[in-house]
């Protein structure tokens, strides 16, 4: 695979092909999320009595987080609808 190659992109309305560039951080962005899920779930299970409201907040800011990071990186745009024709 070249340096610069471009992947097709996702079968998903709106998403263009990206760089190989644009998939390895999008992809290195998905590994460090899960590390910081599974420290979550870590915490779950050696710290019983953790506030489980506050962990189910922080997961929740991690995966929002990440997701405003990849689609900072992917720039996904909006698409056309048929009523948009009329």
């Amino acid at each position: 695979m070249s340096k610069d190659q471009t992947h097709q992109g996702l079968p998903v309305s709106g998403y263009q092909p990206q760089s190989d560039v644009a998939v390895a951080l999008v992809n290195a962005n998905k590994a460090t999320e899960e590390r910081l899920l599974r420290e979550i779930e870590k915490i779950k299970r050696i710290l019983t009595d953790a506030d489980p409201r506050w962990l189910a907040v922080a997961q929740s800011h991690f995966e929002q987080g990440f997701m405003a990071l990849n689609r900072a990186i992917f720039q996904p745009r909006r698409i056309a609808l048929p009523e948009d024709e009329q």
